[in-house]
């Protein structure tokens, strides 16, 4: 198993490198970044980039609930954001944005604007190139990991957006700022 880097860390802030290789090694990696995600527990891990576990690539993988199986993305570009606000049949009540947390960044929670519906391109671990749409959680999972290999951290962007931080102590939440 693979040991998540945790903040502060240059692994986590600097800028990825596009994988070109898909061979057996890169299998072998994804397959120990898989067994890497689901060994967390506390707080469960619903995706991991390949940044957080010290190898600066353009690799993400993500499984939103327990039963998911886990999706691989190889340097993923994102195409298209649709944001809550531009969708069809939107009611008048505020959205709430739920918090964020991130295993680089134990114990920290923040809520993060994102896109409920991305269309983007990727490479699967065989190097096939594929083309989705990604909505809901999964849209914020990726978007998420997506910023990992952008050297950008869910915190940054928390405070981008003048949103608060909250540190989870003895199981509950207290506003950092």
């Amino acid at each position: 198993m693979l040991k998540v880097l945790t903040v502060p860390n240059i692994i986590l802030i600097s800028p990825n490198k596009p994988i070109i290789n898909f061979d057996r090694k890169l299998i072998k990696f994804v397959n120990e970044m898989n067994k890497t995600l689901v060994a967390q527990s506390d707080p469960q891990g619903v995706g991991l980039a390949a940044p957080q576990v010290g190898y600066n690539l353009q690799l993400f993988i993500i499984k939103p609930t327990p039963e998911s199986k886990i999706e691989v993305f190889i340097n993923p570009k994102i195409i298209k954001k649709v944001r809550r606000s531009t969708l069809k049949n939107q009611t008048s009540k505020k959205l709430k944005t739920p918090l964020e947390g991130c295993l680089s960044i134990p114990r920290i929670w923040g809520s993060v604007k994102r896109a409920n519906k991305l269309l983007i391109e990727y490479q699967t671990s065989s190097g096939e190139k594929k083309q989705g749409w990604f909505t809901g959680f999964k849209a914020v999972i990726i978007q998420h990991e997506f910023d990992h290999l952008n050297g950008l951290l869910f915190t940054e962007q928390a405070v981008k957006q003048k949103s608060p931080l909250y540190e989870e102590k003895n199981g509950k939440l207290e506003r950092m700022m």
